[in-house]
């Protein structure tokens, strides 16, 4: 495939007008008289607006003083949000004929560059260090390659974060831990970075354990954009 740069922002304050954009944009040429694009159906487009008012939601409530929990779920659901605005992009924005690079450009969704180079599947595993900056807060720092591990890490590669706290579930957050993890997958939380380190605020859940477990991705999104889990992390939330 042709080489692209990473074009979702990392930022929230960046990523939220960027995905309104881009909905707005798709609803417009869908629904004027008469319309432009009639290649997307109306339950895509519905599932977008969707995901960006849910996105949109929650990273309101952040905005104003608010809890670790509220932190957390606006991290679960950009996420989520996220993987759909890139499979919906994937589908209907990026080769469909009636889509111009005009188009895209409108959308901040970058035109295939000339030289195509293959963006392959990452095979390295991630670890991290722990550190403690104060009370209720957890760092990820050092996120590197695992010592010996393959180096074949690419500008466009970031880092998932998946996360989870053990004990029962609570109001704020119903996706609570009932065992240690035994892989990635048991996590019920992640967050994305582009960083080398990552700071976690669990006020209210001091003296809890909470799990974390690592992962490179690419742009591609899904399977074929994913890597090989690290090794578990575990620490006590001072």
């Amino acid at each position: 495939m042709a080489h692209r740069k990473e074009y979702i922002p990392t930022q929230d304050a960046k990523f939220d007008p960027f995905f309104k954009n881009v909905n707005d944009y798709v609803d417009q040429q869908c629904t004027e008289n008469p319309p432009r694009w009639t290649h997307i159906p109306e339950a895509a487009r519905t599932e977008l607006a969707g995901a960006y008012a849910d996105w949109h939601a929650a990273w309101l409530v952040t905005l104003k003083p608010h809890t670790a929990q509220e932190t957390a779920e606006k991290n679960r659901v950009r996420a989520s949000s996220e993987k759909t605005l890139r499979a919906f992009v994937k589908a209907y924005l990026r080769y469909h004929p009636a889509v111009t690079n005009e188009d895209r450009d409108n959308m901040g969704i970058p035109n295939d560059d000339t030289i195509r180079t293959p963006v392959p599947r990452p095979t390295a595993q991630v670890e991290a260090d722990v550190t403690y900056p104060g009370v209720h807060l957890i760092e990820i720092s050092n996120i590197r390659t695992v010592k010996n591990g393959e180096d074949n890490l690419r500008s466009d590669y970031g880092v998932r974060i998946f996360w989870g706290i053990m004990g029962a579930s609570t109001e704020a957050d119903r996706f609570r831990l009932a065992a240690p993890p035994v892989k990635g997958d048991d996590l019920p939380h992640s967050t994305f970075t582009h960083h080398k380190r990552y700071l976690f605020d669990f006020d209210g859940d001091s003296g809890k354990t909470v799990y974390f477990c690592l992962r490179y991705e690419n742009a591609k999104g899904g399977e074929e954009g994913e890597g090989p889990f690290g090794p578990i992390l575990s620490a006590i939330i001072p």
